[in-house]
């Protein structure tokens, strides 16, 4: 499996089978779930936190335990995020259109570019 041949339904079944076998859905509320993408996604900063920007940038280009530890920690936040996009029925890749179309009006690339310079 990889980026270039699994669809989100497929992450979203995968997600949803589990959450099922082992009869989480009761857990699994809106509030909980988006509760656990905050606590996951600090679990990744966390990785980070000591770092300067150019050792993160080294050790999450060269060292593959560092690499490992960050893609479970990516893992986790996604699993959450395709539960909750499961319990409140969000289409995840509509939303995620929508999001960047809006971010373009919002950020026109002629004036974005200027940022930072």
């Amino acid at each position: 499996m990889s980026d270039q041949t699994t669809t989100i339904k497929e992450l979203r079944t995968l997600m949803n089978d589990f959450v099922e076998e082992r009869d989480w859905s009761r857990f699994h509320t809106p509030k909980n779930l988006a509760g656990s993408v905050a606590i996951e996604s600090a679990e990744l900063l966390e990785l980070f936190q000591w770092l300067t920007p150019e050792q993160a940038a080294e050790r999450s280009k060269n060292d593959d335990a560092f690499r490992e530890r960050i893609g479970e920690e990516m893992a986790d936040v996604l699993l959450y995020l395709l539960s909750l996009a499961n319990a409140v029925d969000i289409d995840l890749s509509k939303a995620t259109y929508d999001k960047v179309e809006k971010n373009k009006r919002k950020y026109p690339k002629d004036i974005a570019s200027q940022f930072g310079k």
